[in-house]
């Protein structure tokens, strides 16, 4: 009899302790880490930080969603970072027992202006006068000689624009456009940096 209830006792605290894991493991906290275009980044690294310490990290899915459970009620901050973007955080959230608090989806992360290429550029016309407004497309020029369009924008008040992409080797055109007069000029990179061009537009008299 007294083995039954021994028996009986430790099935009893297996029970027990299994209902305190699983109590445990959902606490904690959801949500979405994204780019500044609003799209998803996989593989960011979400650390739960509490009193300056460390305590558990997870990665976000393909579509960047991530859980983090298992924590301890309290105050944290939560650390996030995926490499070539500026790390982001999340201060002073309260984590309750058996509560999953939700962090939002839209947790974004910029790129590392470090680890990108920039290529900034000037649309004048003949007489050296900046060009508000025109058209600007880019292409990427592939080693056999075809293109495939990466960007578009238009300039700024003061002539300019900012193309950003990557670090890496490659070679792009870019092409301005403006009352129907084009001009277009290649330009090649090779790791991150601010790489600058300038275009002249010969627009005629009656146009401008």
């Amino acid at each position: 009899m007294r083995i039954f209830k021994q028996t009986a006792a430790f099935v009893f605290l297996l029970g027990f302790s299994s209902i305190l894991a699983f109590a445990q493991s959902g606490t904690g906290v959801k949500g979405k880490v994204r780019n500044a275009k609003g799209d998803g980044i996989s593989g960011a690294t979400i650390t739960a930080r509490l009193k300056g310490e460390d305590v558990k990290s997870v990665k976000s899915d393909a579509k960047g969603n991530f859980q983090l459970t298992g924590l301890e009620p309290g105050v944290y901050n939560f650390v996030f970072e995926k490499s070539g973007y500026g790390a982001g955080v999340k201060y002073n959230v309260e984590v309750k027992r058996n509560s999953i608090v939700s962090l939002g989806d839209n947790l974004a992360l910029l790129q590392d202006q470090g680890t990108l290429v920039l290529i900034n550029g000037s649309v004048y016309n003949q007489d050296g006068r900046s060009i508000t407004g025109a058209k600007i497309e880019i292409e990427r020029i592939e080693s056999d000689g075809s293109t495939k369009k990466v960007g578009s924008s238009y300039t700024s008040v003061s002539g300019e624009f900012t193309f950003r992409q990557p670090e890496g080797t490659a070679k792009f055109r870019v092409t301005a456009t403006m009352k129907g007069v084009s001009g277009a000029k290649e330009i090649a990179v090779d790791s991150a940096g601010i790489y600058r061009l300038a275009i002249t537009l010969n627009i005629p008299k009656e146009k401008q």
